[in-house]
């Protein structure tokens, strides 16, 4: 189906730089980036898919049914995203919000042209309709001309929540949580620009050389843009193994070589951010359970602290075996949305969200990624992002926090700020 052609790439650094930016003449755009951080499972260094053959969109009603419709008819490489939104296919829920950036609530395409990279190597896959382009591509690529930086106006942050009312509603979790309705909730809050323009790639290209995580992305799709500097894997399956690694637990960095080992330290032993982490891999294993084989859910790393360049996290690793008939969409499907971004129990935790939040969070806390023709798949998780509706000159990003029994509100804010901050300096200068 797919004709391939393997390059060497003397620089890399700078080739993945000129096909990041020959990419965007296109208008469906899917850029994954590792940036090398090898350690986390990762099967590629970078991916970049363009210019759809086939797509699919749709919003939430039986969005899931029709996505699994989709892939297996197409069996091809697809990438693309699902919203938060989709909960509302899976359970009875529903998001009345408000939404200000508008994006489909799920959509993937079969890309005309994907480049593989690993190490120096590029490899391209043109579906045949267009493998007479492949050298072309590949020439224009190398000797792409980066265009000079173009300098960005400040963006004018504005709070949909402002922080006395950002302290009521956390007060509000908190007597639901004392009065047993959930043990854990995360509560997001939006911060948006209107009346605002951006240069998405050089935006992106900010964040990303900030936060240098482990999943990057850069999604185009016709005037939506998603600039992403994620460091959470939400789910990855590699043939019958599925891995799941949900991110509780947030401490600061500090440019003191000594306090940053001790602020490490103290993130490894806090009891609380350890018991938010315990919830939700509890929850994961109970998503996981749904689909495995009996007796293969494990937990392969529980409360293990990582140094991002922005902040330090405490990540676990939960693992499970399925049976080789099992659809790739039923596990996506079970797992959705992922644990991490809602609490526990799941669905007492998504009402009681949607009631406070005062967004629509769509694509954030949603997730992007690819699916292979054999049916794996790679996922993250849409945190630490900046979201751009270009006709509309909106901006968003948001943030969010684990509310627990033992939760201060006043932490819960500062941690908010603390993972705001990459977004806010890109934007703001």
């Amino acid at each position: 189906m797919r004709e391939k052609k393997i390059y060497n790439v003397k620089n890399i650094t700078a080739f993945k730089q000129k096909l990041l930016a020959w990419s965007s003449q296109f208008d469906d755009v899917v850029w994954l980036d590792s940036n090398h951080h090898n350690g986390h499972y990762s099967n590629y260094d970078a991916i970049l898919a363009v210019d759809a053959f086939t797509a699919i969109q749709t919003d939430y009603v039986n969005a899931f049914d029709k996505f699994k419709e989709y892939q297996t008819i197409t069996k091809d490489w697809i990438l693309g995203y699902l919203t938060y939104d989709l909960k509302n296919d899976v359970e009875k829920l529903h998001s009345n919000n408000y939404d200000g950036l508008n994006f489909p609530e799920l959509y993937f395409f079969q890309p005309k042209k994907l480049f593989l990279i690993k190490g120096d190597t590029v490899e391209l896959q043109y579906l045949k309709m267009v493998d007479d382009e492949f050298e072309g591509d590949f020439n224009t690529i190398k000797t792409f001309d980066l265009a000079l930086k173009i300098e960005q106006e400040p963006v004018k942050i504005k709070l949909r929540i402002h922080k006395d009312e950002y302290f009521n509603k956390i007060e509000t979790v908190l007597h639901h949580i004392h009065r047993g309705d959930i043990y854990e909730a995360n509560f997001c809050q939006e911060f948006y620009a209107e009346n605002t323009i951006i240069n998405p790639l050089e935006t992106y290209k900010n964040l990303n050389n900030i936060s240098k995580p482990p999943f990057a992305t850069f999604l185009k799709l016709g005037d939506k843009y998603l600039l992403s500097a994620s460091p959470e894997r939400y789910i990855k399956k590699e043939g019958c193994k599925i891995t799941s690694q949900p991110i509780k637990g947030t401490a600061k960095r500090s440019k003191d070589k000594k306090e940053d080992e001790t602020l490490k330290r103290e993130l490894a032993l806090d009891e609380k951010e350890r018991s938010e982490n315990i919830m939700i891999v509890d929850l994961v294993r109970n998503d996981l359970s749904l689909t495995a084989t009996r007796g293969s859910v494990k937990v392969e790393e529980l409360c293990k602290v990582y140094t991002f360049d922005q902040v330090h996290q405490m990540i676990s690793t939960v693992v499970s075996e399925i049976d080789e008939e099992t659809h790739p969409i039923d596990v996506i499907k079970t797992t959705f949305p992922m644990g991490s971004m809602t609490g526990a129990p799941k669905i007492s935790a998504m009402k009681i969200i949607e009631a406070l939040e005062e967004t629509k969070r769509g694509l954030y806390s949603g997730t992007v990624g690819y699916i292979t023709p054999e049916g794996d798949f790679d996922f993250n998780v849409v945190i630490r992002s900046i979201l751009y509706n270009e006709t509309r000159e909106y901006v968003s990003y948001s943030v969010g926090g684990a509310i627990t029994a033992k939760s201060d509100p006043l932490k819960e804010y500062e941690e908010c700020l603390v993972k705001a901050k990459a977004m806010r300096q890109v934007l703001e200068g």
